[in-house]
């Protein structure tokens, strides 16, 4: 098994200012918050984080500044992964010079029927170039998004020519029998499920955690599920956690996440997206905080982060 980070970690979503440049000193308040209220780790720079639209600039100077701020990048998975095969070889290399515990490689996407051959030139050709032996590499696996799936072949290829760089899985399309069969395949690989629904299940499973955008809220339930998964207390704990993640389950990721943190901390940042993203409605807003208002679990989460 690998030494990435084990447990809950939140992928991250990123505050902007109203110039629409990333907002570093919210955004690393925000991540001390939530290492101190349940999170084992920090995914940064991920799809949640809008990383897609995000430039170059954008996202080595969010290295950087994470880096100068003191924030534990050891514990920190970083996005590396973009369609540009240089931007990926810089941002990747950037990541290993800071000392993040792992790169989290999106697939090239858009061009959907490259099959195994081409995402496998992709990612190998992306790992010559970075020569670093010490990288770790977490591969994205969300073909609802991205058109390109992470097979099987694909990693058991990776795993042959580039051995333990090769680290980790991220199951994004959500489900059970995809993460459960990645763990049974793979037990040398840190697998992630995609949603905290199933952050017991993989926990139980020998799998490695969760890494979900919604738990930039539900950090502290999910941290307590975390700490007692061997226990019989677990089980009630998850079925909490589940009820409230299905909640932002009927609502856009990052918009939901962003709004909800927005009203728990009062600062509008939280609110922006990037073009062509757009922020909630007001009625579907009050429509999300009404629905989570109802949950007791939600009401302690407030709590926890006005704190």
């Amino acid at each position: 098994m690998t030494d990435l980070p084990r447990g809950v970690l939140a992928a991250l979503v990123t505050p902007f200012t109203e110039a629409l440049e990333p907002d570093t000193k919210t955004l690393f308040a925000h991540c001390r918050w939530l290492l101190g209220n349940g999170c084992t780790g920090l995914v940064m720079l991920a799809t949640a984080g809008e990383a897609n639209s995000l430039s170059l600039r954008q996202r080595l100077g969010m290295i950087d500044a994470a880096g100068a701020a003191g924030l534990p990048l050891a514990q920190m998975i970083v996005g590396g992964g973009s369609c540009a095969l240089d931007e990926a070889v810089t941002m990747t290399k950037a990541i290993a010079a800071a000392g993040a515990a792992a790169a989290l490689l999106l697939p090239p996407f858009y061009y959907r029927d490259t099959g195994e051959e081409g995402l496998f030139r992709f990612y190998a050709t992306l790992l010559e170039r970075v020569g670093a032996p010490q990288i770790r590499a977490v591969l994205h696996h969300r073909p609802q998004a991205s058109g390109a799936p992470i097979t099987d072949a694909l990693i058991m290829r990776l795993r042959r020519e580039f051995g333990a760089i090769i680290a980790g899985v991220q199951n994004g399309a959500g489900d059970w029998p995809t993460t459960k069969a990645l763990i049974a395949s793979f037990p040398e690989l840190a697998i992630f499920s995609g949603t905290e629904r199933l952050l017991l299940e993989t926990l139980r499973a020998g799998g490695q955690g969760s890494i979900s955008a919604t738990l930039n809220l539900t950090a502290p339930l999910a941290g307590a599920v975390h700490e007692e998964w061997e226990s019989r207390e677990a089980d009630g704990l998850q079925m909490a956690l589940t009820t409230l993640r299905q909640v932002f389950d009927h609502y856009p990721t990052p918009q939901a996440p962003k709004e909800m943190l927005a009203q728990v901390t009062n600062l509008a940042c939280w609110r922006e997206v990037l073009p062509p993203l757009l922020p909630l409605p007001p009625q579907i807003s009050e429509e999300l905080s009404e629905r989570l208002d109802d949950l007791a679990s939600w009401r302690a989460l407030v709590v926890s982060h006005s704190a």
